[in-house]
């Protein structure tokens, strides 16, 4: 059985559920990256430049990967 296959032969309805938790982690993730840059200002708040713009890059690579899941999801159930 090829991998096209069993994507073809998904219900519509988990799909849906797949965009969802892709939604869900990037939340998840985007909370985590902002409590790690917070607590590292407050440790060194001489590096707060280096460490947002380390932040911002972590947080669009985060939302990236979860478009692509919610995009995969909402294809899936609009098929």
């Amino acid at each position: 059985m090829s991998l096209l296959t069993v994507l073809l032969e998904i219900q519509p309805g988990y799909g849906a559920i797949g965009a969802g938790l892709a939604a869900i982690g990037a939340g998840i993730g985007i909370g985590q990256i902002g409590k790690g840059a917070v607590e590292g200002i407050a440790r060194q708040p001489e590096a707060s430049n280096d460490i947002r713009a380390n932040m911002i890059l972590a947080a669009a690579l985060v939302e990236g990967v979860a478009l692509l899941g919610a995009v995969a999801g909402l294809l899936a159930v609009f098929k």
